[in-house]
């Protein structure tokens, strides 16, 4: 099963376009893909497409271990309670744990501080034939950083400041991503955009139910009151490193199963992307495997 071409195509942010966020829903696709099922609710329907995705990235990511020849890195990011962490739970769920690594970037260390931006996170970068899933990235340097500018100030003296930084970073990222492609890692960029009443919602039902409310902190409620701010950083951000080699796609976030099953299908869209194949043995290697096939049935009898 595959998504729709038209469903991928709406949520691509096309490059040297603007990311336009404040015109994207944040519930809903224009291009229809929770059809009817009978009578079924959307919400079924969407829970039917995540499992035939799981099932179809299982697949998926025995080919790219079997090909060997390009890894996958899937870049998650969202605000706070944009859903990031039961997304990458629910999709990557049937994948083998043995090919996937999933990597949180939480406030950088003092060590981490003393690099340039991009280095945790290439040290974290997956290998050929695996799945790298990033939980929150580089790009946090030009988001978090960007609303709170303060976080900035241990840059190297006569280093860019102001819009010169943001866009030498913009420059950075690009090319860095750019370097990731042509050496075999395949960059999967993922937005996941709620809404500010959504945001408030979750920010709520984690403090109302003490079950969640180990996930709540006075951070994210600060950080929800800078909601303009964010949204503001993720436009230029996006727009400015939304590129042929490394596109972004902004998946409408209000509504939890639709956004997981969008999720779904576009990482089981970028993996046939790829156009791998197994690998065929050549005759020595053929003849070897027959002769070790017939010593095998010759103990049968």
């Amino acid at each position: 099963m595959t998504l729709p071409h038209a469903v991928v195509h709406e949520l691509a942010v096309k490059p040297g376009e603007g990311a336009g966020l404040t015109q994207r829903s944040t519930s809903a696709t224009h291009a229809d893909w929770l059809g009817p099922m009978g009578h079924a609710h959307p919400k079924d329907v969407a829970e039917r497409d995540l499992e035939a995705f799981k099932q179809e990235l299982l697949g998926a990511q025995e080919l790219l271990y079997a090909s060997d020849r390009w890894a996958l890195l899937v870049v998650f990011q969202a605000l706070d309670a944009g859903g990031k962490d039961g997304t990458i739970k629910h999709v990557m769920a049937g994948v083998d744990p043995q090919g996937c690594v999933v990597v949180s970037f939480k406030q950088p260390s003092a060590l981490e501080l003393r690099h340039d931006f991009l280095w945790r996170c290439v040290a974290q970068l997956p290998a050929r034939g695996r799945i790298g899933i990033f939980n929150r990235s580089y790009y946090e340097d030009v988001l978090v950083v960007r609303v709170h500018e303060e976080l900035a100030a241990n840059r190297p003296a006569g280093a860019a400041r102001g819009a010169d930084m943001w866009r030498e970073r913009f420059e950075d990222i690009n090319a860095f991503e750019r370097h990731l492609v042509r050496n075999g890692t395949k960059v999967l960029k993922l937005f996941l955009h709620v809404s500010a009443a959504e945001q408030r919602r979750r920010l709520l039902e984690r403090l109302d139910e003490p079950g969640k409310r180990w996930k709540s902190s006075p951070t994210d409620i600060a950080e929800h009151g800078r909601f303009a701010e964010y949204q503001h950083a993720y436009e230029a951000a996006i727009t400015a490193t939304s590129t042929p080699w490394a596109p972004w796609y902004v998946v409408p976030a209000d509504h939890k199963y639709a956004m997981r099953a969008l999720v779904g299908g576009i990482v089981v869209h970028a993996i046939d992307g790829l156009d791998l194949s197994l690998p065929q043995p050549d005759a020595a290697r053929l003849k070897v495997i027959e002769a070790a096939a017939a010593a095998l049935r010759a103990e049968e009898q």
